[in-house]
């Protein structure tokens, strides 16, 4: 009867003993081994000794060299489910290194090449052999350039068979993916047998890895390719609807986006975003023919009316005066535009998005031209400066032309909405930047700042990862320039830890105090008193007047001055009105003096400075009405009247008075803290004793 597999006779020598014939049974524990043949040589402590090979290179045998061969043995077995078996564990243990090695050692990767070429059983066997396979090689042990091109072909013939085991095929996939990222040639093999209508067959199988590993050697494939054959691939899978399938299909799937598939999503969004880039890097070129035209219906879309010609009958010179009067209303620092898109990156990127918010939104393009180049106050938004601009800022916020990170996830599902993404999002983001240059009252020497904010607000929402184009235009726009301000506020007392818990308890307790002091500065102002312009019926500010608060806070005293001389003396004013008679303090609209004198700009201006006072005049309600000589002055004077009458100080000045007046308190409070942690909550109080039988003797001395 033949022994078992696993039972083998071999020859064990130690110095100055007799050598020893043993039966070694490979699934026996190794300890049980040695413990058999120190017990032969009447050895103790066996834990002390090792077996090591005698020839060679003379390692010393482990557990792993035991199961390695015992395992790689069953490979040979002629029962398949021994085959089966033995794959199963070397599947389980092929993530160790150390086992690795010993497999890879006694060519293991060779063995298992060799069921995969012969692909005698197309399931589970060839599953199981696959992914040992692709265990072992991730170690960096042996290198994929290693790999002979049968092999090669026979996994891409797995690829392609439309019936195959559904457990085959993503591994398959996965292996020729990482042949594809670590060798050249032979990913330009699995790229000419591997047809990209096959992978888009993949991705459309509702199986979430096989489209996982389908995406992977795509975007494995696309990265490996040239510049040129990049964008040809992707036009294809473009024109086969792949940007619509995975949209509907993928990112919108039930089942949720694995971390894997949202990798693969980011490189594929970066390697499109990728085709941007010779135009970011190439100048416009004065002397080519296409890019003047260009540039001239730019300038023909805004300026000429559909069937009126520049200039009609006037001379050359004239018409060349004109277009560079008009390219300059149009934006553009220099009356030959070519000089500004000169500029890279974004170099030509710039004009193409133009050209695009001109051509796709007619009308916003005019509306956004044309207003700005008619304004005389300073406050125009120069387009064509500000497209070029905001092109570079786009391209840095989506990384154009950066290589990509080898972990990022950092997809925007907008992107796979729509066509042409990158211009779209350009004219969203335009229409913005208007937007907010008129929120910020912006002129030329804003123009910077108001780039910081429209960074700012472009930044926040994509960091939302909207799913549409139309969702991303919804949130930019409720992100105003105000909203901005708030939350750089609430970020700052974040990172001040003002705003824990027992810093806002402090702040609080802090208030009434400080909210005393300002009261107390406002009613000194009004002591100082303020010198007003009267206002006459032909609104001409030709006289003035003087009025202040008398120290014991009792009186307000008023009374013309002469133009050019200083505040006069409190005692020499001819007017008194006594705080007592007052009956309310009016501001804005609601002052009479105002309401005379009906809407207009000039009169818009006056109505954000002025305010009454409503008193007795014997039986009577007058009115003794203020027009304030700057905001400021609006501010100090209506919440110090508001303190005499009792009222709340709620002016935009007291807000801010008041956060500056918190914020130093509170620090000076917490200088001692500095460096020491706030917690959230306070620390919890012990629970009461058990009973209250104790008490402390003083009379007792302390030795």
């Amino acid at each position: 009867m033949a022994p078992p597999r696993n039972v083998v006779k071999i020859a064990v020598q130690m110095r100055d003993a007799i050598p020893q014939l043993i039966q070694l049974d490979q699934a026996k524990p190794l300890a049980a081994v040695l413990k058999e043949v120190c017990d032969a040589w009447s050895l103790l402590h066996s834990e002390r000794y090792a077996l090591q090979f005698a020839d060679g290179h003379r390692r010393y045998i482990t557990e792993n060299d035991l199961e390695a061969e015992r395992l790689l043995g069953g490979l040979q077995s002629e029962s398949r489910e021994g085959r089966r078996e033995a794959l199963r564990h070397l599947v389980l243990l092929a993530p160790d290194m150390t086992f690795a090695r010993e497999v890879i050692s006694r060519d293991g990767l060779q063995r298992l090449g060799t069921i995969i070429e012969d692909g005698d059983d197309l399931g589970e066997v060839l599953a199981l052999t696959l992914r040992a396979f692709l265990e072992l090689m991730e170690h960096g042990v042996v290198s994929w350039e290693t790999l002979s091109i049968p092999f090669v072909r026979k996994v891409v013939c797995y690829v392609n068979m439309n019936l195959m085991d559904a457990s085959v095929q993503p591994l398959a996939l996965g292996l020729l993916e990482s042949v594809t990222l670590s060798s050249p040639a032979l990913g330009q093999l699995v790229k000419s047998e591997v047809p990209l209508d096959r992978l888009l067959v993949h991705l459309q199988v509702m199986n979430q890895q096989l489209q996982t590993k389908a995406m992977a050697l795509l975007t494995a494939l696309l990265q490996g390719a040239s510049p040129a054959e990049r964008k040809h691939m992707l036009d294809y899978l473009w024109q086969r609807n792949l940007r619509q399938f995975i949209y509907k299909n993928i990112i919108h799937s039930a089942a949720p986006l694995g971390d894997e598939m949202a990798h693969h999503l980011y490189v594929l969004q970066a390697l499109t975003l990728g085709l941007l880039e010779p135009r970011m890097r190439t100048p416009l070129d004065p002397y080519s023919q296409e890019q003047r035209e260009q540039l001239q219906a730019l300038r023909q879309a805004a300026f000429e009316p559909e069937g009126e010609p520049l200039g009609a009958g006037l001379s050359a010179d004239r018409r060349r005066s004109l277009c560079a009067r008009e390219f300059r209303k149009l934006g553009f620092s220099n009356s030959n535009p070519a000089q500004d898109l000169e500029r890279v990156p974004p170099g030509l990127l710039a004009l193409d998005n133009m050209l695009y918010f001109s051509r796709h939104a007619p009308s916003a393009y005019s509306r956004f031209v044309l207003e700005n180049s008619s304004r005389e106050d300073k406050h125009e938004c120069p387009f064509a400066r500000s497209s070029i601009q905001l092109t570079v800022l786009l391209c840095e916020l989506l990384h154009v032309g950066e290589p990509c990170s080898e972990t990022a996830q950092d997809f925007s599902p907008m992107f796979f909405s729509q066509d042409q993404s990158f211009h779209e999002l350009f004219c969203v983001s335009i229409q913005l930047l208007n937007k907010t240059w008129k929120e910020m009252r912006a002129t030329q020497e804003d123009f910077d700042k108001v780039m910081q904010v429209v960074r700012e607000q472009l930044a926040r929402t994509l960091a939302l990862k909207p799913s549409s184009l139309e969702l991303f235009r919804t949130k930019v726009n409720t992100l105003t320039y105000g909203e901005v301000l708030r939350l750089r506020q609430t970020e700052r007392l974040h990172q001040e830890g003002t705003l824990a818990p027992p810093i806002l308890e402090l702040r609080e307790k802090l208030k009434p105090e400080l909210m005393g002091l300002i009261r107390q500065q406002r009613l000194l102002r009004l002591c100082e008193g303020t010198l007003f312009r009267k206002i006459s019926s032909r609104r001409r500010q030709d006289k003035l007047w003087f009025c202040c608060l008398s120290p014991n806070h009792k009186v307000l005293q008023y009374g013309d001055v002469e133009e050019g001389s200083g505040p006069p003396v409190p005692e020499s004013l001819p007017e008194q009105l006594p705080v007592a008679d007052i009956r309310a303090l009016l501001t804005g609209k609601d002052c009479p003096h105002v309401r005379e004198k009906g809407s207009g700009k000039q009169n818009k201006d006056f109505c954000e400075l002025a305010f009454s006072i409503s008193y007795d005049h014997g039986e009577e309600e007058a009115y003794l009405n203020f027009i304030a000589p700057s905001k400021r002055e609006f501010h100090l004077w209506t919440d110090g009247l508001s303190a005499l009458l009792g009222s709340p100080m709620g002016s935009e000045q007291t807000r801010l008075d008041l956060e500056q007046l918190l914020t130093m308190e509170t620090k000076l409070r917490l200088l001692e803290l500095e460096n020491v942690p706030i917690p959230e909550q306070p620390p919890p109080i012990p629970p009461p004793p058990t009973n209250f039988n104790f008490c402390y003797d003083c009379s007792i001395a302390e030795p």
